[in-house]
């Protein structure tokens, strides 16, 4: 039986010398997280950013919602991918990472095609739905605790065939390591069990980052 092999940081350099370069803000923003110690975890992966590329190219998404900002490193990758009359709403309640990340949109000529929502996502999440907003794609990687919430109400904001997509599924890893039974993996463990029991979605959860699952709607 084919072994998958160990995605070691030479293994990494290798597909990142084989794909496309990042663009020059992105490498930007990458770098300003390089200087924020451990809240760097908040940033995606270089690999999750070219595959949320990929999906929506694929996919012809036109307009994506992302849930958790930061610092843009996300917002910008997906916007890079979306055509010319694509846009991207990303929400977040921290108001100091937002005004940071504006300034990478406005430096890569992407503010335009990115709309930012300071506010609670819960809260903005039911706004959207009330004003009967739809989405082509959604991508989750915001607190924990809510994510069964940003889940559910994802799929009343997500279009038949859309995509969901959430970050984090693996929680370090400790999602799997039964001697661990802190709170925060228990979150998480609990909302991979919500999603794989979940018949609204088609799922799969890819080892990539700190894991992703994958979710189209049915």
């Amino acid at each position: 039986m084919l072994k998958n092999l160990k995605l070691t940081q030479e293994l990494l350099d290798y597909i990142y010398s084989h794909t496309h370069h990042l663009h020059p803000v992105q490498k930007d923003i990458l770098k300003h997280n390089n200087s924020l110690g451990d809240l760097q975890r908040m940033q995606i992966s270089e690999i999750q950013a070219h595959l949320l590329q990929l999906i929506i190219m694929i996919s012809n998404a036109k307009n994506c919602l992302e849930i958790g900002t930061f610092t843009g490193f996300s917002s910008l990758s997906m916007a890079l991918a979306l055509p010319n009359n694509g846009q991207i709403t990303t929400l977040d309640h921290d108001n100091k990472t937002v005004e940071v990340a504006k300034k990478f949109f406005k430096k890569a000529e992407l503010d335009k095609k990115i709309l930012t929502i300071v506010a609670p996502a819960l809260d903005s999440l039911k706004k959207l739905a009330k004003n009967n907003k739809f989405f082509d794609l959604i991508f989750i990687d915001a607190d924990k605790d809510n994510y069964i919430n940003y889940f559910d109400l994802s799929l009343d904001l997500v279009k038949r065939g859309g995509i969901i997509i959430i970050d984090n599924v693996f929680w370090h890893g400790d999602v799997y390591d039964k001697t661990n039974n802190d709170k925060k993996t228990n979150i998480i463990r609990k909302f991979n069990l919500y999603v794989k029991n979940d018949k609204r979605v088609e799922k799969f959860i890819l080892p990539l980052g700190d894991g992703l699952t994958i979710c189209m709607k049915l």
